[in-house]
This record gives structure tokens, sequence and C-alpha cells, in this order.
């Protein structure tokens, strides 16, 4: 049947190859078990909760959904349903999960309702609680589950007898826009810190951020194609308009409440929350400007705040993944910028450095830290690990899992086991391997969980190279079976382009739809500029003010060194692009029509003003201290176009109606000031999707929609 579908059909079925993927690993203490979740195929959008039992070398299912529901089909709340699009999760089923220190017991929404499941016997019972539920966490000793119903942060026993006797409120709204428990929308969208409330160790009280949302401006987001139905209400934090504000507060099981106190004034961003046996809660919080950030230990007695490091940055700092946290003798563990590179840090000591790049940490162990981190070859991504004390003591690192290739990989430790995810360019999805990692380095394979994923019905072929004065990392896939007398090949550059997001991984599926574009008959590029991260701080942090103008030109800059060595028609070039690809493909039809003839513009952030305050001001700054640079680096403004040249270059503009991260009005408004000023394009709006298209019809006719739109732009059909 695989073999039957066209390769549109086939990516957006699964949902780009995401189905049937082993993910969201937890290891228990004694090494013998790994949860995890994972699809009964590679079509199956429904999740399961998945046991491997290591010493029986068998693995079970702990929660089904089908099971759980009877058959029916899922009911997603707003707040369930706006949780997921932060976290860009299209799949069903159990989506996620918490468990107890023991790892034990897990607990799980399915359908605003709760679900517990008793790991190692597989069996699963629902709590009957009020909802519908959000984000349910077990305490560490497996006793109480606490979780979110209609704003309000709630504690329920566990029991045995499937009663749920006890379920009370520990904090409840206290006024319109105030809820306990719950990420906001800022924390969630740009800091990934999907989380509202953390358990005690000692499984007595909770750490619980209060959100109070009615200072933020609301917006309405509606679907025209749908006009008996009421506009959604969006509280949406615009740059240069107010934020949500934030507090912390302990919440005794026995009622008792401690608010936690910091300068929110000058610090409003909690950034990252840790609490662990090691020590006291550790919190990142950070000027609105970003250009400071504090990390701070809380009294849990009085909820005083004690300054533990500080960060200060003259462009911005930035919260990392697993850090801050402790180890287990109570040092700080950090990442930061420091004489060019990006290291890791125990206490003030740096454990790497140059040319070793940190990503996050992934795990603290007794004597190590294992983290994730990218050297020379930017597209290479790979799991280290750097010891801290103890006789592995090297002053330096070492990479775990060694391969002959480049790679992409990510982990989760233990104690000595691991689960490693391992990506590769020469073969599509992703293998799983369960290690044991010694304290000396040795690794020894315990177990591979298996992948139910498709097997795509293409193979990438990507070309890794550099290209330009500041060896722009690219990837360049040509036509399969293309041969070199076949002459020079219309282009279609296929880039990110920004903050936050690498697009040239040493990862085969990530580059399936850009060959898929090359056997439509296309030379594509894709290129990793400043600005996308992965190789230095100053590499980053090259886009400050200048965003537009810089990612732009090393754009064209790889296209015209690519050219010199690829069979590359720079008579016929295009670009397509998605968020900020969008921005990207809209900026190079409109500023620079003698290198770009066609652009696919995707979802584009196109007046910087109309996205949100964290990410926005972090490049930008605030619009009223430095409104030209909100000019400078937009396709409009309320005049119309910025910087458009006089040459006119077809343009197709995509947008969801429910977006409601990148919101419509950035096309709409876009569209206006092309018809103002007589620029041929097209606008393709689509009614109840969002910002991640999951929807398999759309998805697949995208694709297709795109190509016929490109080589009709090109001349090419």
């Amino acid at each position: 049947m695989t073999g039957q579908l066209s390769f549109p059909r086939q990516h957006a079925r699964t949902q780009r190859f995401s189905l049937g993927v082993p993910r969201g690993f937890s290891i228990s203490p004694d090494g013998t078990r790994v949860v995890f979740l994972r699809s009964r195929s590679g079509t199956d959008r429904a999740n399961l909760l998945w046991v491997h039992d290591l010493d029986a070398g068998r693995e079970y299912p702990a929660a089904d959904p089908a099971a759980l529901l009877g058959g029916t089909d899922e009911e997603l709340s707003p707040q369930e349903k706006a949780r997921r699009e932060r976290a860009r999760e299209g799949s069903a089923g159990v989506v996620g999960y918490a468990t107890d220190a023991a790892v034990e017991l897990a607990a799980f929404p399915l359908s605003g309702r709760l679900f517990v499941s008793e790991l190692r016997a597989g069996t699963c019972r629902e709590l009957p609680v009020p909802g519908p539920v959000v984000d349910p966490r077990p305490s560490p000793d497996g006793r109480y589950v606490a979780y979110v119903a209609e704003g309000a942060l709630r504690v329920v026993p566990v029991g045995g007898d499937g009663t749920a006797d006890g379920d009370r409120a520990l904090a409840s709204p206290d006024g319109p826009g105030v809820t306990w428990g719950l990420a906001e929308f800022i924390a969630a969208e740009e800091m990934s810190r999907y989380r509202g409330f953390w358990w005690s160790p000692e499984s007595d009280r909770l750490l619980a951020a209060r959100v109070d949302d009615s200072p933020v401006r609301r917006w309405w987001i509606a679907d025209p194609a749908h006009p008996d139905k009421a506009p959604a209400e969006v509280a949406y934090p615009a740059a240069g308009t107010p934020n949500a504000e934030v507090t912390l507060a302990l919440l005794g099981l026995d009622g008792e409440r401690t608010d936690v106190v910091w300068d929110r004034e000058r610090y409003p961003y909690l950034a990252r929350v840790h609490w662990s046996p090691a020590g006291p809660p550790l919190l990142l919080v950070q000027s609105r400007d970003q250009h400071s950030q504090r990390y701070l230990a809380v009294d849990t007695a009085t909820g005083a705040t004690r300054l533990m490091h500080a960060d200060e940055d003259p462009v911005w700092v930035e919260p990392y993944p697993g850090v801050p946290a402790w180890t287990p003798d109570r040092r700080l563990v950090r990442i930061a910028d420091e004489g060019g590179a990006r290291k890791l840090f125990v206490g003030d000591r740096p454990l790497t450095s140059a040319p070793l790049h940190v990503r996050g940490v992934l795990d603290i162990g007794q004597e190590d830290v294992l983290f994730s981190a990218s050297a020379e070859d930017l597209h290479d991504v790979g799991v280290y690990r750097a010891w801290y004390r103890g006789s592995g003591d090297q002053g330096g690192w070492e990479r775990v899992t060694e391969r002959p290739y480049a790679s992409y990989s990510s982990a989760v430790r233990v104690g000595e086991v691991a689960v490693v995810s391992h990506m590769c360019a020469e073969r599509p999805g992703a293998q799983v391997e369960v290690l044991r990692l010694s304290a000396d380095g040795k690794e020894t394979r315990l177990a591979e969980i298996p992948s139910y994923a498709e097997t795509p019905v293409l193979t990438a072929r990507p070309r890794f190279t550099t290209a330009g004065e500041r060896d722009i990392p690219c990837a360049v896939l040509l036509p399969t079976g293309y041969e070199e007398g076949d002459g020079p090949l219309p282009v279609l550059l296929d880039p990110y382009g920004g903050p936050h997001a690498q697009r040239v991984l040493a990862a085969h599926n990530v580059f399936l739809t850009s060959q898929w574009f090359a056997d439509q008959g296309f030379a594509v590029v894709v290129a990793d500029g400043r600005g996308t991260p992965g190789r230095s701080p100053a590499w980053e942090k090259a886009i400050s003010r200048r965003v537009a103008e810089v990612t732009l030109e090393d754009q064209v800059d790889a296209l015209h060194a690519l050219a010199e060595r690829f069979p590359l028609d720079l008579d016929r070039v295009a670009i397509r692009g998605w968020s900020f690809g969008g921005f990207l493909a809209g900026l190079a039809a409109l500023r620079r029509p003698d290198v770009f003839h066609a652009a696919v513009v995707g979802a584009p952030v196109t007046d910087q003003r109309l996205y949100d305050t964290h990410y926005t001001e972090r490049y930008l700054g605030h619009p009223d201290e430095d409104p030209d640079s909100y000019v400078r680096n937009s396709l409009v403004t309320d005049a119309g176009l910025v910087e458009a040249a006089d040459q006119h270059r077809p343009m197709m503009i995509i947008h969801g109606l429910a977006d409601d991260n990148v919101v419509v009005a950035h096309s709409l408004r876009f569209s206006s000031a092309l018809l103002a000023d007589g620029r041929p394009h097209e606008v393709l709006p689509l009614s109840g999707v969002t910002h991640m298209t999951p929807q398999e019809q759309v998805a697949e006719n995208l694709l297709l929609l795109q190509v016929a739109f490109l080589k009709r732009s090109l001349g090419l059909s």
C-alpha cells in the first residue's frame, strides 16, 4: 500500500513520518524499565503508553486510548488545544505523561479526563475528577496527582479503590484572566517552558505559577468560512504591549501558602524552574530587554530568593534546555557564552570549550554531565559527556555513541542507563537504543526500541557543504538520477533561516520534502545563515537589529557561491518558506528581485509589531525605543510596503485562518500592500488551519499547489 502512495500523500498521512516513532522516554531508577509513547503504526495518530522491560526482554502497553475511551473520539478543551499548539503537538491519544520518582505510576489526560497507569503491572484506571484535566503530574512518592482544571490547581489522592475522595483545589482563580499551574503564552511559545507547577521532592507541596493575563491585549481569531461561529478571544502580547503578570507561590497540601519574592519589575520573565532533591528550587528570570538574567535559589521556608549567578549581555541572553540545575553535591549547572564559545559550566568551572557548541543539558550524574552539542561539522549534533568530579575527571569531554558518519542524536539518562535516539543522513527515520554508560566511559548496548514509522517512498540525497566567505552551512539536493550532462537546473531555495531552527542537519527525513521538490526538476538549496543555531554566539547574534538585512544577504551569498560548483541556473531562482522562512521568502522577492524570480510565502511575519514580545524585542528592541528597527525589518507598515524594488515578482501567500501564533493579519496586510502597489500575487487562505497545518488533505495539496505555482512562475510548464 505504501508504494502506491505519492510522496505528498504519504508525507501528510504520516505527519511528516513522525507517527509510529518512539518518544517521550522515562527510565526507572533501577534501570530495568523504559517507558515511552508510540502509536501502533506509521499512519496511526493515537499514541499508546508503552513499557519496555529490559530484564524480561519484552514490551507491553500500559495505556491504550482506544480501550480507555471505548472507541469514542477525543474531545479536547480549549486549554488543551492551546497547549498542543504551543508544543507543536499534532498526534492524538496519550500525547504526554508524567511519572512518580520510582517510575511506577504514570498520569496523563485523555479527552479531558484523568487516568493513571500502574506501569509495572500494565494496568490503567480513571480517577473521576472535575475537568477538563490539563497536565496531570504524580507526586514523587506516587500518592497524589496534581492537575489543572478550569484554571485551578487541584490535587487528588491516587488511592486504590478507583475513587477520588479527597480531591481539592490548592489554588483557584481569584480574578478574570487568572490561572494557576499553567504556562502563559509567551513562556510556552518562546521560552520552551510548557509547565506551570512543580512538586517538592518530599511530595508535601508544590511550586506553582499564578498567571494573570488581564493586562494582555485581546485579539479575536475568526474563521470567515464559518460566520455562524463567534471569534475566539486570544490574549496576545504583541511587541511593545503588556505581558501577562507571572508570580510563584509554594502551596502546601495542608493549605499553607508562601509567596516567592524576586524583583519582578526588573525581571518579569520566568524562563526556567528546577526543583530536585539536590537542592532548593532554582529559578531563571530575565529582564524584558533580555540583556540580563538571574539564577535564583528559593528559600522554601520564607519564599525569599538568593542570587546564585548573573548573566549580562549587551545583545541578548538566552535560556537553554536542561538548565539551571544542581549537581548531586549542590553545584550550579548552567550554559553560558564566554570567550566566543557556548560552554557548559559546573559552578564557576567551564567543562567545555571551542569548537564545541553546547545545545542543552540532558542529565546530571554523580560525576558527569550528559549534554548535546555540535562541533566543527555544524550539521552533526551529538550526545557528549563531561566529568566534573571523581576518578573520571578529565577536564574535557567525550562523545557518546561515536559513529563513522555525521548524525543527529538526543538522549535521556537515569544512572548508567540511557536511551539514545540517533538519526543520520544515510538512512530514514531514527534508531533508538538503550545503552549502559559506565563511569569509565564504556558503552554496552542493552536493547533497541523499534520504530513503526513508515519508510518514505523516496530517498533524500543531501550534499553537505559550506558556501561563501562566511562558510555558510548548506545542503544541495539534485533530482534523483540527475547526471552531470543534464545541464543547469532551476533553483529553489528552501530555508527557514532564522533563530531557534536549524535546517542543515545530518538527518535523512528533514530533507525529504526538499528532495521531492528536487525530483520535480529543481536544484534545491538549504542554507543556514547567520542567526541560525549551532556555530557560535557571535554567529547567532549577528542578526541583532538587522534581521532582514543579514538573513537575506546570507541566502544570496550562499546561492552565488554554490553556483560555481553545482548546476544552478541563476536566471530561474525561486524561494519557499514557512513562518520565519515565509518572511524570508517575501523579503527575497521584494528586495532582491534581481536574484529571485518567484516566492512561496507561508505564514509570514510581515509586520514585526504584530509578533510577540519575547521573540521580537529580543532581536529588534522595544518598538517605542527603536521604531526604525521595526520599519527596516518588516515587509509592511501602516504606510504600505517597506523597501520594495521596482521589479515585480510573483508570490503565492499561504496562511491558516486559525493561526494564533502568526495571525492571518500579517498576510492580509501584506496582500493589501502588494495590491495597492500593483504587484502580482496569489493568496491561499486555509480555513480552520493553525500554524502547524496538520490536516492530511491540506498538507498534501499544499505541496502540489506550490510546485504548480513555481513551475508556472519560472516558465517551466
